[in-house]
């Protein structure tokens, strides 16, 4: 079976898109945790796309998508959010050593959640949602700023090992 792109309602475009950056997010920590970057890099870094990204991106898929507290598929996504703002926590309480399980964690739980948006929460939301419903999404998030660049300033990730 070969994948296809996925074709997205294009009212709901604005919040897919910003998940290319959540999962290159995740690559980014994998690849910090592989080059044992210290953990204060990393945690600041979390705490920097927690705080221009992810804050934001759960924000809106809450005021938005997410209001069927009764379906299953949205309490879903609810509860994932409600674990990643956990880990975060989790990880800014800690005293972590480099490498620690805690990233991979977070990286592992950050990808599965947006993989079950794309995939599965997002097409059945398409099915659910009335054209108004879904028109009326579009037209808030066509007044919202949502963006997918990265401007942050220390790229621990690249394979530069003076950085470490």
């Amino acid at each position: 079976m070969e994948n296809k792109p996925i074709k997205r309602n294009g009212n709901i475009v604005p919040i897919s898109r910003e998940h290319h950056a959540t999962l290159l997010f995740c690559w980014k920590i994998r690849k910090g945790v592989k080059a044992e970057v210290q953990p204060q890099r990393m945690t600041r870094y979390i705490n920097w796309f927690w705080k221009h990204h992810l804050e934001p991106h759960f924000r809106s898929e809450e005021k938005l998508l997410f209001l069927d507290f009764k379906d299953a598929m949205v309490n879903r996504g609810l509860n994932e959010h409600q674990l990643i703002v956990a880990k975060i926590n989790e990880i800014n309480v800690r005293t972590l050593e480099k490498s620690d399980p805690l990233y991979l964690e977070l990286a592992d739980l950050i990808d599965d959640h947006t993989r079950f948006e794309e995939r599965t929460l997002f097409p059945y939301l398409e099915e659910k949602l009335s054209d108004e419903e879904l028109d009326k999404i579009g037209d808030i998030l066509r007044e919202e700023e949502h963006s997918a660049l990265e401007d942050y300033d220390d790229e621990f990730w690249a394979n530069n090992p003076m950085q470490k």
